[in-house]
């Protein structure tokens, strides 16, 4: 039986990046468009600590994006994962048993602070639906919320969890100051953070920050307007995940048309038709290699 340890070891993230002759498939099937803009950064980043931000940004524009959106689906955060399968490294793992969906576990120091974190999240979270008005309080639970996430993801803790700095906080208004509410208002359809069904599991792990109508949205808080092959290889992966599995486990499953790269410092989305970057008549053999491929990266568990 695997552990939760070697399940958040694994992603779609590590599938392409730990792999070359995965990204050159992905060069030959699928041609990445240019970035033909030129935008000012309007929000640099105050601090050297990109990933905590950008995680925490991803959280406040999914509240923000939700508020704009009642009827948003949204699904369990990444950080609540801590507590419905803890990490061997918040918990005692003598105590701790994998037994599939859940983890049976006794609190420690680091259980109830994660706890804390997530119900003081969620209370902000509620009032900021209710009310509109966007506090300090929100941002911090984003920026603790953020903190959360490596235990799950990467097995990490953060030395620093449930504490904030302010200049973090100061990054997180600029941020958010700036998002033009016209990008991210649906017509019918809004789901926020969504997975692929059976499909994420096959390279253990995938979740998209947003889809919009047809329109599926990945959140990058770089300081440099650069459209990279590794930021095109991901959105294009879960655009293939998507075609196996459905996102949100919706049916019939949501077209999804356009893809694009929000780059948050910038106020930009770019968006490219998929139709442009997807040979069709190619494309079906190609997700068969890539159930293939994945299945023999990440066999499943005996």
């Amino acid at each position: 039986m695997s552990t939760v340890m070697e399940e958040v070891s694994m992603s779609l993230t590590s599938f392409l990046s730990n792999n070359q002759d995965v990204r050159d498939r992905f060069r030959q099937q699928f041609n990445k468009p240019p970035l033909a803009t030129d935008k000012d950064l309007l929000a640099p980043p105050l601090s050297n600590r990109y990933t905590l931000v950008g995680t925490a940004f991803d959280y406040l524009l999914r509240f923000y994006v939700k508020r704009l959106n009642p009827d948003a689906i949204e699904r369990q955060w990444v950080a609540e994962h801590c507590l419905t399968r803890p990490s061997p490294l918040l918990v005692n793992p003598i105590i701790a048993i994998d037994i599939g969906a859940v983890v049976d576990y006794t609190e420690t120091k680091l259980t109830k602070k994660a706890k804390q974190i997530i119900e003081q999240a969620k209370a902000n979270y509620s009032a900021y639906l209710r009310s509109g008005r966007i506090t300090d309080d929100l941002f911090k639970s984003a920026l603790c919320l953020a903190q959360l996430d490596p235990i799950w993801r990467a097995g990490f803790i953060d030395k620093n969890m449930g504490n904030v700095k302010d200049e973090d906080v100061e990054d997180l208004r600029k941020l958010l100051s700036i998002v033009e509410p016209k990008l991210f208002k649906a017509k019918h359809l809004c789901l926020l953070n969504p997975t692929f069904g059976e499909a994420s599991h096959l390279v253990r792990g995938a979740d998209a920050d947003l889809l919009i109508d047809d329109l599926l949205i990945d959140v990058k808080t770089t300081k440099k307007l650069d459209f990279k092959t590794t930021f095109f290889h991901q959105l294009m992966g879960y655009v293939v995940l998507h075609e196996i599995g459905g996102a949100g486990d919706l049916k019939p499953k949501p077209p999804i048309t356009k893809a694009g790269i929000y780059f948050a410092r910038h106020a930009h989305l770019h968006v490219f038709q998929l139709d442009a970057v997807i040979d069709r008549d190619s494309f079906p053999k190609f997700v068969r290699w890539f159930k293939e491929r994945a299945a023999n990266e990440y066999p499943p568990p005996k």
